[in-house]
This record gives structure tokens, sequence and C-alpha cells, in this order.
């Protein structure tokens, strides 16, 4: 009897070490499920963007990570795309740089009138002191800056155009950052904020007149149906912003120096893509909206020197008043 109780309790013992064990030690490793949120349509470039660098990083690490995409602000709103980057809670986005300036306000240099004057200009900061800057400060404060990715926009209206600042008086508009804002309420007009991926409705119910934003969500979110007039971006415009694929800087900082060497590989790759697809969707744009039968008007160069002119007096001027660092980033933005 002794015997069969020393066996019993030999075996009670071992089972009680194999549960213990196999709490911290799993029996297999589940692949690690990334997400990538924005607000653009699935028809919009932006979104192939993000599904080519899933796909390639994917190819490259053999799913380890894998990733899900939700488009359309299915996952966050667009402007809480940020603070859920920075608490780790979302772990990539298609994100427009200036929609997390109220909390890092350095970054509306990414959407300043008349900063960037091409695609090509823009795409160039990633090797300048100014995008350099810019991706350091982004990163400090939660984001980082995988693919730089810069879309020109164009001016959409009803009643009547407008292809000059003082054209804006009169009008409800939206246009996306704060010192677009405050250069068209110098002109008199009155300022709507929200996202790109609200305008079509602001418009139909009349809470709009007016936008801004970028040529590529004017195709994709439709706006043609809703409009009568459109400055197109096709060879020059005054609305540049910095949309970048940006990964929380918790998740990059959590991805093995192998899985990091990819991601950044992957992103830097994908550039190409970016500039050709922001050039394309400038010229696509006037296409698309002149078919609609909207009335196009490409801006020329010196309707574009006039809105410079305006944007130096007035919004450059306010940002190097209202941020500490908003001179040094302007200067460095001419260099």
């Amino acid at each position: 009897m002794p015997q069969k109780r020393t066996v019993a309790a030999t075996l009670l013992a071992a089972g009680a070490f194999l549960c213990v064990r196999a709490a911290f030690v799993p029996l297999e490793a589940e692949a690690r499920e990334l997400k990538i949120s924005h607000q653009f349509a699935e028809a919009d470039a932006r979104h192939e963007l993000a599904a080519e660098f899933a796909k390639r990083v994917e190819k490259a690490t053999n799913g380890e990570p894998t990733f899900k995409i939700f488009p359309s602000a299915a996952l966050f709103k667009a402007n809480a795309q940020y603070d859920a980057m920075a608490k780790g809670a979302l772990d990539l986005s298609v994100f427009p740089l200036a929609y997390a300036s109220g909390k890092v306000p350095e970054l509306e240099i990414t959407l300043m009138p008349g900063i960037v004057e091409s695609v090509d200009e823009g795409m160039s900061w990633r090797g300048k002191e100014i995008g350099k800057r810019v991706a350091k400060i982004s990163q400090d404060k939660g984001m980082k800056i995988l693919t730089w990715l810069w879309y020109g926009g164009g001016i959409g209206s009803r009643g009547k155009a407008v292809n000059l600042p003082a054209d804006a008086k009169g009008l409800k508009f939206r246009a996306a950052g704060k010192y677009f804002e405050y250069l068209l309420n110098t002109q008199g007009a009155s300022i709507t904020s929200m996202p790109s991926s609200e305008i079509y409705m602001a418009l139909q119910t009349k809470v709009l007149d007016a936008c801004m934003t970028s040529a590529e969500s004017f195709v994709s979110y439709r706006l043609y149906e809703q409009l009568e007039y459109f400055n197109s971006p096709d060879t020059y415009a005054i609305w540049y912003m910095a949309e970048p694929l940006v990964m929380s800087t918790k998740v990059w900082e959590s991805l093995t120096p192998a899985q990091q060497k990819v991601v950044e590989a992957v992103g830097l790759e994908l550039e190409k893509k970016a500039r050709d697809d922001a050039v394309a969707a400038n010229k696509e744009a006037g296409k698309v909206f002149a078919e609609k039968k909207v009335k196009v008007h490409p801006m020329t160069k010196d309707e574009f020197k006039a809105w410079k002119k305006v944007a130096e007096e007035t919004s450059w001027v306010k940002f190097a008043q209202d941020v500490p660092a908003g001179r040094e980033l302007l200067d460095l933005a001419n260099k």
C-alpha cells in the first residue's frame, strides 16, 4: 500500500511539473499579425501601396509577420490613428503626418502652403536635412516613416471657380491643415475641418462649398459628383502633403533585427511606386473631372506664384510664430 501511494505521488508531481512547464513554454509559436489602417478607399493607390508592402514583407520573411489591412477608416477613424500608433494599439498606417499636428505641431511643415512645388521635390526630402529632421520628430513621437509619399492636390468648388486666393472669399471651405485654413481665412473663407473621407457628405449636405485635398482623393472619393469646378494640379499645385507609410515606434522596436531590415528595405523599394502613383494622380484627376463634365482649370505658373506669395505673408509667418522650431523648419525646407 505505501508503495502504491509513492507511485501515485510521483505521477502527481510529474503531472504538476508538466503543467507548469507548459504554461511558460508554448508548444507552437503563433505567427504575428500586424494591422494596417488607413482612411482611403480600396480603389485608392494608397491602399494598393499598403497591400504591396504587406505582400513583399510576408514573402521576404516567410510570413513572420503577416498583415491585415483595414481601409476606409474601418479600424480607426482618420484622426484617431496617431494616438493609436503612439500607444502601440495600431501597428501601421498610410498616414497624413499633419493629422498628428495637434500633438506634434512641427509636423504641419509637411502640409505647408507652397513649401513643396512638385512630387519629386517632396520625395527628395528623404535625403535632405529637412526630411531627416521630420523623420526624427515623427519617430520620437511614435511613428517611424517607412515609405515617403507626397500627394499634390487641387481645389474643387461649387458656385464659382477658385483659381486665385481672393476667389475663396465667402466660401465654406475644407482646406486640410491649420496653415491652409489660416491662409484661406485671411482671404475671406469660412473654415470647416474634417478628414478627406468626410468631404463627400459635407458637400452633399451643403456644409461645404469648396475643398482642397489630394488629387487621388478627389477621384477615389468621387468628389466630381458634388463639384462644378476643379483647379487641377496637372503642372502646378499649391497643396502638397506628406502621407507616408508609417509604423508604430513601439511595434518597430518589438521586431527582430532581421525583420527590421526587411521592413526598411521594402519601404524604400516602394518609394518608386509611391512617386509614380502620385505623379499619375496629378495628371489623371483633371482628365476624370473633365469626363464627368466638371469645369477643369489647370493651375498656371502665375497663379501658383500668387498663392505662394500669400502663403509666405500669412501661413509661413504664423507657423514661425506658433511653433518654436517653425522658423528653422521653414529655412531647412527652403534650402
